[in-house]
């Protein structure tokens, strides 16, 4: 950041816990929760503008976050160094008794001190920029570097899911349910019909491999020639990730995570053609050597979030391109800030092969004024200032007051899932 964009400060910080609802999507751990958390960051200058910002809502992000917002009042918008900064802040305010146990967003492993850092240091920098753009009158693609695409492509995002929740007064919605492949065949085609989607990626490690199999090749007859994707989050073997590959040979584009590990991983990849994509065993770039030297993932799926912000999702594209690996970008349960920084960043990337992905429509609420509308499954890259987004105050007092009233403070798909079958536990990895 130069010394002109240095002379805007900031005054004031503002770090919200919320709760969104959340539909019954089943995944290998269990099913997601009524309401799962969100933190929302927003960093005002002396000159009112406001950046917005955020990242998950588990009590370690929101205790992360709440202990370094108050340093950067006063500071410049600037965001160099902003990360060993969270550190340093969460280390002096003792902020180190982790959950350590693997966890639902992403399955990415233990929750570190480290890890958490990144995601906090990651809504900062984007409310920094956003809030940055305002002050300047740029898009935050612009202060990234310029775009190099107009409009975004998604992904469809498909789940085996329930028609509802089990509690009476609990979230619902019309999609009903999905525990076949003809139920994920009909998802698939509402969500084509309704946004555009023209790629589908299917959330698996629910069933037997085998059903799941099955979804594809019928996703496969009922949209011949799309691009298809399958996610088991490393349910399976070494030995049923091959079979699986060998039967979606020529109809899938890539398999996500079939099994866990990086020599896990470059064992099936040894043995297929078809490309292997990963959020769960490259999520950092001291993971990087490992996996590119082994030829363990040939499709790296980025996500600001655990990276540590828009330009280490830059850096993360360049280090790709060097290696020839493919970058795409995962998703998670996120709402209209994360997605618009999702687009600018994206929009910058130039080697970005496939389809982002992405939870909407599964996240109807938000706390934007405009959410993000998807046309031909793509999403418009905004060229207004900073994310092109407005906060809906409302919406966020709202969904704050449900966190207040809640006793959720973290995400946990096995506690879920226990309310309707009392004897689940996660399973050990791999299931099949």
């Amino acid at each position: 950041m130069s010394q002109e964009t240095a002379r805007f400060r900031i005054t004031q910080v503002r770090v919200t816990p919320i709760l969104i609802s959340d539909p019954p999507l089943l995944n290998v751990q269990g099913v997601h929760q009524p309401y799962t958390p969100r933190t929302i960051v927003e960093v005002v200058t002396e000159n009112g503008a406001v950046g917005l910002g955020e990242t998950y809502g588990d009590a370690d992000y929101v205790n992360v976050a709440q202990a370094f917002g108050p340093e950067l009042v006063g500071a410049p918008l600037v965001v160099n160094g902003l990360l060993a900064r969270v550190l340093a802040s969460a280390e002096r305010v003792g902020v180190s008794d982790l959950d350590n146990r693997v966890y639902a967003e992403g399955l990415r492993g233990s929750r570190t001190l480290p890890k958490v850092c990144r995601s906090v240091a990651s809504a900062f920098e984007v409310a920094i920029l956003d809030a940055l753009g305002h002050e300047s009158d740029l898009p935050v693609h612009a202060l990234l570097g310029g775009k190099v695409r107009d409009a975004v492509e998604y992904s469809g995002y498909l789940f085996y899911r329930w028609a509802e929740h089990p509690g009476p007064d609990e979230p619902r919605d019309d999609w009903g349910a999905a525990l076949d492949p003809a139920g994920v065949v009909a998802q698939a085609q509402r969500m084509a019909g309704d946004y555009g989607f023209t790629s589908f990626k299917l959330k698996g490690g629910v069933f037997e491999p085998a059903q799941e199999v099955a979804a594809i090749q019928a996703l496969h007859e009922a949209f011949p020639g799309h691009p298809l994707r399958l996610d088991p989050n490393g349910a399976w073997s070494v030995p049923t990730s091959l079979e699986v590959a060998a039967a979606l040979e020529g109809i899938a584009e890539y398999l996500e995570d079939p099994t866990t590990g990086t020599a896990n991983m470059a064992e099936v990849a040894k043995k297929t053609s078809l490309p292997l994509a990963t959020n769960m065993c490259v999520t950092s770039f001291e993971e990087i050597p490992p996996a590119f030297s082994s030829d363990a993932v040939q499709v790296v799926l980025s996500d600001h979030h655990f990276w540590g912000g828009l330009r280490a999702t830059q850096d993360l594209a360049a280090v790709c391109r060097t290696y020839g690996v493919a970058l795409s970008m995962h998703s998670n349960t996120h709402l209209g800030i994360s997605l618009a920084a999702m687009t600018h960043v994206a929009a910058t990337i130039a080697e970005l092969r496939y389809a982002c992905d992405s939870h909407r429509p599964w996240q109807t609420e938000d706390v934007i004024t405009e959410p993000h509308k998807f046309v031909d499954g793509a999403v418009a890259v905004s060229d207004g200032p900073g994310l092109g987004i407005e906060l809906d105050r409302d919406s966020l007092a709202a969904l704050h007051q449900r966190w207040l009233d809640s006793d959720v403070r973290g995400r946990d798909d096995a506690a879920a899932m226990r309310r309707v079958h009392p004897d689940w536990t996660s399973p050990a990895l791999p299931r099949w």
